[in-house]
């Protein structure tokens, strides 16, 4: 199934460069350790923008845990 309202998606190029990207973020290094394991830095924070944007609008989408706070 699709993503529900995936052409709709937002994704802040600052966020993903401050943040997700940025290996001396307090809380975001983690994942930026994670994205660098595969070969991605903050120089490639528009290429990643790109292709979330891409994967939200194309790529399919799986229900994930249903749990109080709603469904996943």
């Amino acid at each position: 199934m699709n993503l529900p309202n995936g052409a709709r998606a937002i994704v802040d190029i600052q966020k993903l460069r401050a943040y997700c990207l940025n290996p001396h973020h307090t809380r975001g290094r983690h994942k930026a350790r994670v994205f660098a394991s595969v070969g991605i830095r903050e120089a490639d924070a528009e290429e990643l923008r790109t292709a979330l944007l891409q994967a939200a609008t194309n790529g399919e989408a799986r229900l994930g845990t249903l749990n109080l706070y709603g469904q996943r």
